[in-house]
């Protein structure tokens, strides 16, 4: 009998041994801030809400994940890119451009995640995204699944660039977090929007051409608006390690891999 019970007490050790070896996305709800912390890597921002991390995927593809919340921007690149992450609980989406908008990569994750974007991208979702979706447009104020979002306008004035982002069709994001604001630009030029931005604490800038806009035009809108830090993204082809220099004390540049061979 008390061999028995000793065999018993073994095997529910094993296996209390077993789950605690499994990963903590399989056994965890979605979503919680300790499961973001185990699986995602990146910098952080300290805000009223608890800290914010920011975990590029390539190119315009980001995770901004707090809290219970963990915010896919613009996801392309296929499923398998993101198997390994947190599952969203919201997407944004800029543009209807193909690096930043993949119907397939978008059916592979979304899960229970609301999607935002715009209408151009709206009217191209498949069916059954398009019943987790909602636009909005430049200049709207939106509360989107408990996140206070500003959407602000994102588009070329190069004469020769009209052709790619034409103004009112595509959208940049102010996640207000906390006491924090967090900019992803989309893809813009250095438009008079982005100059008059104001109290941004993080931005998410562009600077390639011909889409967006040359690193020289990119260093005079931080300048000019000030956020207190900025990631170059989106930023193939340019040579980002002379940005800090061309914008000196007007922000923290944070140089990061986007391009990283998977």
């Amino acid at each position: 009998m008390q061999a028995r019970e000793t065999r018993k007490m073994t095997q529910r050790r094993s296996v209390i041994a077993g789950l605690a070896a499994l990963p903590l996305i399989g056994l965890l709800p979605r979503g919680m801030a300790f499961v973001q912390a185990a699986a995602l890597g990146g910098d952080t921002l300290a805000t009223a809400s608890g800290d914010v991390t920011i975990h590029p995927i390539h190119h315009a593809s980001l995770i901004i994940a707090w809290g219970d919340q963990v915010v896919y921007v613009d996801p392309v690149g296929g499923p398998s890119l993101y198997q390994d992450l947190p599952s969203p609980t919201a997407i944004l989406i800029t543009h209807a451009h193909g690096d930043h908008f993949d119907p397939p990569t978008l059916e592979g994750i979304v899960g229970d995640a609301t999607i935002l974007t715009t209408d151009q991208v709206l009217g191209k979702l498949p069916a059954g995204l398009k019943d987790k979706a909602s636009a909005a447009a430049n200049g709207d104020s939106v509360d989107f699944a408990g996140i206070k979002l500003e959407v602000v306008p994102a588009y070329n004035t190069t004469q020769d660039r009209l052709q790619y982002h034409p103004k009112g069709v595509g959208n940049g994001y102010i996640l207000n977090i906390g006491d924090k604001r967090v900019y992803v630009a989309g893809d813009t030029e250095d438009i008079p929007e982005m100059r008059a931005l104001t109290n941004i604490d993080m931005a998410f800038i562009p600077m390639n051409l011909p889409y967006t806009m040359d690193i020289n035009h990119a260093a005079d809108a931080i300048k000019a608006f000030k956020p207190k830090i900025v990631y170059p993204y989106h930023y193939q082809g340019t040579k980002v390690e002379d940005l800090p220099a061309l914008v000196g004390d007007a922000a923290e540049v944070r140089l990061r891999d986007w391009y990283k061979e998977s």
